[in-house]
Order: C-alpha cells, then sequence, then structure tokens
C-alpha cells in the first residue's frame, strides 16, 4: 500500500468571500496532479473559516458577568472568554491561560478552537481579531466535495482538520472536524487476523489518521500549504458525517 500526500502549491492568502473550489481547481493544475476517484482532498480550518467570513473583531464584543469571572480564573481576555462561551456548549476545565471546553459541535477542545496566529483583519491592530472555526464543516466540505466533483468528473472526499491538543499526551495532532465522502471510522469487527482470530473490538479511527498525516505535510507555521492532496487512501469512500467520530456520551468515561 502506497499512501501520497502531496501539498498544493500556490494557495493565496484566503479572503472572506474568496471561491476555495475554484482556487483548488487552479492549485491542482499547478502542482501537475490528474484527479483519479478516490483522491481525498484534506484543508486546514482556517482557510475554511476564512472564506466564510468567521473573523470576529474583539472590539465588538461585550462580556458577560460569567466570562468576566472565567477571565479573572484564566488569565484570559474577557472578550476572548465571551467567545468561548458563545462557541461552546460546557466549559469543562479551566486553569491559567486555558479553558477546556465542549464545543457546540459536539467535540472536546481547548479555547473553543478559537484563533489568533495567522488571522488578520481590517485596520492596524491585528491582535484585536480572531478567527472561528467554521459554523458547519460537514456542509462545508460537502459543498467543497461537490463542486470538485462536478469539474473533475471523479468521485471524491473531503476532509476539514483542525489542530487539537490531547488529555493524556504532550503535543498537537490533526484531527477531523468536518467530512464528506471519506470514512470517519472503519469498522474491522469480525475480519480475520493473520492467525485467523476475529477481531471483536477494532473500529480504526480512518479520518483522524488522515488528518494527522496530512497536517504533518500542511506544517503548523508559516508554511501556507493548507490544502493537501492524498492518493491511496487504503479504505473505499462513503458518504460520511462527522459524528460518526464521536464517542456517545454514555460511553465516555471521564466526564
Amino acid at each position: 500500500m502506497t499512501l501520497i500526500l502531496t501539498s498544493l502549491q500556490g494557495i493565496p492568502l484566503i479572503q472572506p468571500g474568496d471561491d476555495l473550489a475554484g482556487i483548488i481547481e487552479l492549485a491542482v493544475n499547478r502542482t501537475g496532479i490528474e484527479l483519479q476517484d478516490g483522491d481525498i482532498f484534506v484543508l486546514a480550518q482556517k482557510i475554511v473559516s476564512k472564506s466564510e467570513g468567521r473573523l470576529v473583531n474583539l472590539a465588538t464584543i461585550q462580556p458577560s458577568e460569567r466570562a468576566e469571572g472565567l477571565a479573572r480564573e484564566t488569565g484570559k481576555d474577557p472578550r476572548l472568554v465571551e467567545l468561548n462561551l458563545r462557541e461552546s456548549c460546557a466549559v469543562l476545565r479551566t486553569r491559567l491561560g486555558t479553558m477546556v471546553v465542549e464545543h457546540r459541535l459536539g467535540f472536546i477542545c481547548a479555547n473553543a478552537g478559537i484563533d489568533h496566529s495567522n488571522v488578520a483583519g481590517e485596520g492596524s491592530n491585528s491582535e484585536e481579531w480572531v478567527l472561528l472555526l467554521p459554523e458547519n464543516p460537514d456542509a462545508s466540505a460537502q459543498a467543497l466535495r461537490e463542486r470538485l466533483e462536478v469539474s473533475s468528473g471523479c468521485r471524491l472526499g473531503v476532509l476539514i482538520i483542525d489542530s487539537h491538543g490531547r488529555a493524556w499526551r504532550l503535543g498537537t495532532v490533526g484531527v477531523t472536524i468536518g467530512l464528506s465522502g471519506v470514512p470517519g471510522v472503519v469498522d474491522l469487527r469480525g475480519q480475520e487476523d493473520l492467525f485467523g482470530y476475529r477481531l471483536r473490538i477494532t473500529e480504526v479511527g480512518a479520518a483522524d489518521e488522515l488528518a494527522g498525516a496530512a497536517s504533518l505535510v500542511m506544517g503548523q507555521a508559516r508554511e501556507g500549504t493548507p490544502v493537501v492532496h492524498v492518493r491511496g487512501f487504503p479504505y473505499p469512500l462513503r458518504e460520511s458525517q462527522f459524528g460518526e467520530i464521536l464517542r456517545p456520551r454514555d460511553q465516555d468515561l471521564f466526564r
């Protein structure tokens, strides 16, 4: 099995309203890739959020009383805390500099996925601008996939990924927050191993495995390569949605 990940070249700095599908099509041609059935595009959430206008100027945010209290606990800007609260369902943990929340999309993450890095808004004070996650990453992935399939005539998949920390390990890794056409989880229960033993519990987080691999190719700082083309994904493409990745609450041993 060979898995090939290629960062698309020449992706410009994305602005609100930009046509991501058209930009990707140009980058595919520039990179010299001829699309095939089964190819996948992995996108950093940041360019999706920017194209969808998810930029917020903190100067426009009025903190609530609860946000002011949490800001004192965490040492964070109360306006940023207010956005954390608006983007999440529950605050699970706090410490100096960090809020761990259940995001409104269903996953657990630090600071509601709100980003300061590589974000520039209108005006001179870039520190006042932050970027929220896409409103509906599955819908964003689906719309991109449909456009790219029509233009290419190929069966494709799309992942939208973000960098998340983990409860028991240091360092961030790429994880899926939206997908279309790519299996989120692959169920291998019932298949035989090398010795004929039938697997009983093995379910593979295929989308997150691919997200981690693509994140390595994208980089985390100033690489400027937020879209990765993937060929050789070892599982059949199928219809999917982000909810299949989330562990049901009644199986969660830590909340």
